[in-house]
């Protein structure tokens, strides 16, 4: 099941949350957590088990790690866990068949027997408010990867308000709307190029645009949809996207895109390792396994490894001399970087390293391909209201305006009275969509 669809959005989520807010305080993570359950088995009820275990296995090492703390057991506890859960990720990245969101809650699990270990949370000792933190249906399928304690407390003691709810509601149909109106109609461009016979240079190009576009809005929806959800339910869950095609270098389009892996690979992994303070060479290798992991956590394929070594790559040159040229221009910094994005995602999409090398040599003339064909003038004005549109909307430029005209009584009136009836058009937009096609993929089920 995917937020996307009409069985989540008229029959899952209102019983969902009927159920939870009539439920006294003492059910509700019980009602949350078998909510979550129904969710993650409505498509795959065998694969239930394996995060039940995981919750199980997470549950047990937090309670033994804190019982040995001080003694060389309490690391050899932690260190088995981690294989078993690093070990459950693997095969299952090995395997043709993948788990959804089993990346996010296997990284959420290992926060958290981490953060016991190093004494930052205590062991949880409800294993039903476990479950709720490793299973909860808003972030499961497409994170935010959540760390234990940014929502400890809340797993205990939340409140609910008429204000979170509406807010909530703004976040899940913004996020709706990105997923439903952008990403996937700019997904059906993307597989019409693939199955084209009249490919040329632009349109190699034109694909690499729509796609950048299409992964962008694909999962920064899916965030968005998740933290209004949490927000609904009385959780505070961190922004995961922040206008990362604004960036002036790949160093702050990362600290933009995916934040919360950024920040879980960094201090779990980079800080560990001795981050920067450290010799030249063992900088280098600490750069090179975070990005070699980032890649492996997208997919065991080449071209993720490939993907995550070019980034490593472009980071270590920035920091070592390209920033100081790249502040120099915002236009040069700003075409540096979209170039690099819209390469590497080319790289990220290759489902073989043959399809990789005719993408990379279409966009660079090697195909011994026309520069212009009649399909790409055709679908450059077929769908060139929709990239436009959502290259506007990788900008904050809404945002903004929206802001300036509410600065304002009269404005802010505007806004108050606007607000719901745009939401609700959307709302209908989304839904009739949803009911005429049916074309609705989601690009992180992979992962």
């Amino acid at each position: 099941m995917v937020f996307s669809s009409i069985p989540f959005l008229y029959y899952f989520l209102p019983v969902a949350l009927v159920l939870y807010f009539a439920a006294p305080k003492q059910f509700k993570n019980m009602i949350l957590f078998l909510a979550s359950l129904f969710f993650y088995a409505w498509g795959e009820p065998l694969n239930v088990i394996w995060m039940l275990l995981s919750i199980l296995v997470g549950f047990c090492s937090g309670w033994m790690i804190e019982q040995h703390m001080g003694n060389g057991q309490a690391k050899l506890l932690l260190v088995l866990s981690i294989v078993i859960h690093v070990g459950f990720l693997v095969y299952f990245k090995c395997a043709t068949v993948l788990p959804i969101g089993i990346s996010f809650y296997t990284f959420q699990i290992l926060s958290y027997e981490i953060d016991v270990y190093q004494g930052r949370v205590p062991a949880q000792r409800n294993l039903i408010r476990l479950g709720v933190y490793v299973a909860m249906f808003p972030q499961l399928i497409a994170g935010p990867i959540v760390r234990y304690a940014d929502i400890d407390r809340a797993l205990s003691e939340r409140t609910h308000s008429v204000e979170n709810f509406a807010l909530g509601i703004r976040w899940f149909v913004i996020g709706l709307s990105k997923k439903i109106l952008l990403a996937n109609v700019l997904g059906r461009l993307c597989d019409i190029f693939l199955t084209s016979d009249d490919k040329s240079v632009l349109y190699y190009w034109l694909f690499g645009i729509a796609y950048s576009l299409q992964i962008y809005f694909d999962f920064s929806g899916y965030s968005d949809m998740t933290i209004g959800l949490g927000r609904i339910l009385g959780f505070h869950l961190p922004e995961n996207f922040n206008y990362p095609y604004i960036a002036r270098s790949v160093t702050e389009f990362w600290r933009r895109w995916h934040i919360s892996l950024g920040f879980w690979l960094r201090d779990y992994v980079y800080i560990p390792l001795g981050g920067n303070r450290v010799s030249k060479k063992r900088w280098v290798f600490n750069i090179f396994v975070v990005w070699i992991l980032t890649g492996l956590w997208h997919g065991v394929a080449w071209n993720f490894i490939i993907w995550g070594l070019l980034f490593a790559v472009l980071l270590m040159l920035e920091k070592r001399w390209l920033l100081k040229y790249l502040e120099k221009s915002r236009i040069l910094s700003h075409c540096y970087v979209l170039l690099s994005i819209i390469v590497s995602f080319v790289i990220f999409y290759g489902t073989n390293m043959s399809d990789l090398r005719n993408c990379l040599g279409g966009m660079i003339g090697l195909n011994r391909l026309p520069l212009i064909s009649k399909e790409f003038l055709y679908y450059l004005r077929s769908y060139g209201v929709i990239l436009l549109i959502g290259m506007i909307g990788t900008t904050p430029l809404i945002k903004i305006l929206t802001g300036r005209l509410a600065q304002n009584s009269f404005g802010k009136r505007a806004v108050t009275i606007l607000e719901p009836i745009v939401l609700i058009g959307l709302m209908l937009l989304n839904t009739a969509y949803l009911v005429d096609s049916s074309f609705n993929p989601f690009l992180y089920f992979r992962f």
